[in-house]
C-alpha cells in the first residue's frame, strides 16, 4: 500500500525548508550589503574629518607676520660709548590663524635688541606693539646699514612653538635716529 498523503507531506515539509533557507540567505545577503554601505559611509565621514583636521592643522601651523622699529620711548647712555634705549616693535599678523609672540631678540656687532614685555597674541589680520630694550653701540651701530635679522619666538593656534626670523630695516627708523641724537649727546659718534 502507499500512502500518498506522507508522501505529499514529505514533499511540503522540504519544500518549506528550502524555502527557509532562501528567505535566510537572502536577509543575510541584505544584511552584509547594508553593512558595507554604512561602512562606506562612515569611512568616507571619518576620511573627510581626518583631512579637515589635517588642513586646520596646515593653517595653524603658518606663521606670516610684517614687523618694523614702531618708536622708542627713553633713554640712556649704558657705558662709554653706547646707549640704551626702550622702545616698541610693531608687528602685524599676515597669517591666516592667531599667533603668540613669545620673545624677540637679535643680535650683530654694535646693536642688539630683546624684548621685555609679556608675550603678544596676534589674531589673524591684527596688529600689535611688543616692548624691546634696544642697545647700540654709538661707534658700530651707525656703519651698518643691512636689514637687521630678528628672531621671534612664536606660538602657533596648534600650541606648538616655533623659531622665525625676519629682517628688520634700522636704516631710518626712530630707534636709529633716537640712538644717534642720544649718541651725539654723550659725544660718542665718530
Amino acid at each position: 500500500m502507499i500512502d500518498l498523503d506522507e508522501h505529499n507531506h514529505q514533499s511540503a515539509e522540504s519544500g518549506t525548508s528550502v524555502h527557509d533557507r532562501l528567505v535566510v540567505r537572502q536577509k543575510m545577503t541584505l544584511r552584509l550589503v547594508a553593512a558595507f554601505v554604512v561602512g562606506v559611509v562612515l569611512g568616507g565621514f571619518g576620511v573627510s574629518q581626518l583631512r579637515d583636521s589635517r588642513d586646520q592643522r596646515e593653517r595653524n601651523a603658518v606663521v606670516a607676520f610684517v614687523a618694523f622699529p614702531q618708536s622708542a620711548d627713553s633713554g640712556s647712555a649704558a657705558s662709554e660709548g653706547s646707549v640704551r634705549l626702550s622702545g616698541y616693535l610693531a608687528l602685524a599678523n599676515a597669517g591666516p590663524g592667531p599667533i603668540t609672540v613669545r620673545q624677540v631678540h637679535a643680535k650683530r656687532p654694535g646693536v642688539v635688541i630683546h624684548s621685555i614685555g609679556s608675550p603678544r597674541l596676534l589674531p589673524p589680520g591684527s596688529t600689535g606693539q611688543l616692548a624691546v630694550e634696544l642697545w647700540f653701540e654709538c661707534s658700530v651701530a651707525r656703519l651698518q646699514r643691512e636689514p637687521l635679522p630678528l628672531g621671534l619666538s612664536v606660538e602657533t593656534d596648534d600650541k606648538q612653538g616655533r623659531e622665525v626670523s625676519y629682517p628688520v630695516a634700522l636704516v631710518g627708523s626712530d630707534w636709529e635716529r633716537d640712538a644717534l641724537s642720544r649718541c651725539l649727546r654723550i659725544g660718542a659718534v665718530g
